[in-house]
Order: structure tokens, then C-alpha cells, then sequence
């Protein structure tokens, strides 16, 4: 058994001044007001869009990412509607086979890990999941089938294209305090990193500490 943590990787080439540059010409069609387009005005005039609702100028681009996380934590991502999906599958992969190494990959949980009784648990409780899943295996089962025993916290990846407007909506749900510890952090992690690659759409979206 192996134990990973959650990773988020941003699959595409962002150019963010380019991205909202287009998105300006975009939007500003609306208002046949392009003889007002200079240097630094795709900051400002998007800016008053999003401060103004009129969010779905944003729509016009896009951002692929991979969430590597736990299965239930890809569960809660694929409730948002308005995005493709792509996601490792359990019913293909056979993680008896040397492609996995023979063994299950398990995302260790964040919330406990300072707590060394619960985390002891929970390592025994996935040792006995990949013990019974390769059981199943051995004994004739296909991983489909065998796959009914592998836990939550199995490790998948899934890569996730979503418009601006639906990445601006699934942080505003994903990294509020009351969600779950591990759907905000990659939710987190993939917020600070479009900050880092996209000027002005998701500025106003602040990080709280969790209660």
C-alpha cells in the first residue's frame, strides 16, 4: 500500500494577460465600446464586469486541471454540472498489475495528520481494504467487481475543464469553512494557483480559516 497526498496540477499553457484580453474584446462587444481598449484596460473593464454580475463574458475561456485526490473528494467534484471530466476508472484499473506497483495508493487524510492514534486506524483499516481487494482478485473476481471493497480514500486523478464563470463558482462552494478538510484543500491549492496564472477573476475570492 501506498499513501499520497492530494496534489493539484494546472494541465494548461496559462497565458492569464492574453486569457483576459480576449475576454475583454469579448465582452466589450456587448457595448461596441472597443475604441476604449488600451494598455491595462482588460484589468479594469473585467473588474467591472464581475463587480456588476455580468459574468457571462467570462464564460468565453477555459482551465483544464488534475485533481489528485481521494475518490470521495472526486465525488463531491463531479456535482458541479457545467464542466467535462475525465477520471482514472476502477472499473479498468487492476491494481494487482505491475502498473500500479502492485498495490493500492491511498491519499492520506489532512485532518489527521497530528492525531497518530487516528491516522494508525485509519493505515490498518486500508491495509485490510487492499488485502481483501487482491483477494477478490486472486480468487477470480475482475476489477469491477473487486473494486466493491477499495475505500474512499483510494487515490484517483481526475482532470477537470471548467469556463472562468464555473471555476469562479466551484471555489466560492469548495473552499468555504463548512466544506469537507480535503475537498478544500486541493479546492485551495487550485485557487491559489490560477490567482497565480489568471490577473483580476478570482481576486475577490478569499481564503478564510476554517472554523
Amino acid at each position: 500500500m501506498k499513501v499520497v497526498n492530494s496534489e493539484v496540477i494546472v494541465e494548461d499553457d496559462v497565458d492569464g494577460k492574453e486569457m483576459i484580453r480576449k475576454l475583454e474584446a469579448a465582452g466589450r462587444t456587448c457595448y461596441k465600446s472597443e475604441e476604449k481598449t488600451h494598455e491595462g484596460s482588460a484589468e479594469e473593464f473585467i473588474r467591472k464586469i464581475l463587480k456588476s454580475g455580468h459574468e457571462s463574458v467570462i464564460e468565453h475561456e477555459k482551465v483544464t486541471v488534475r485533481f489528485i485526490c481521494d475518490r470521495g473528494v472526486s465525488h463531491e467534484i463531479v456535482r458541479h454540472r457545467i464542466a467535462s471530466y475525465s477520471q482514472e476508472s476502477t472499473r479498468y484499473c487492476n491494481y494487482s498489475k505491475e502498473p500500479f506497483g502492485k498495490e493500492i495508493s491511498v491519499v492520506a487524510p489532512c485532518y489527521w495528520k497530528d492525531n497518530e492514534k487516528m491516522m494508525a486506524i485509519w493505515a490498518e483499516s486500508m491495509k485490510q481494504a487492499e488485502k481483501f481487494y487482491f483477494t477478490l482478485i486472486e480468487s477470480g473476481a475482475n476489477p469491477q467487481e473487486a473494486r466493491s471493497v477499495l475505500p474512499n480514500s483510494l487515490k484517483t486523478e481526475i482532470v477537470v475543464t471548467m469556463n472562468l464563470r464555473e471555476w469562479r463558482h466551484f471555489f466560492k462552494l469548495r473552499i468555504a469553512k463548512k466544506s469537507h478538510p480535503q475537498m478544500r484543500e486541493v479546492a485551495i491549492s487550485a485557487l491559489q494557483k490560477l490567482k497565480g496564472l489568471i490577473p483580476v477573476i478570482f481576486d475577490d475570492i478569499e481564503v478564510l480559516k476554517a472554523g
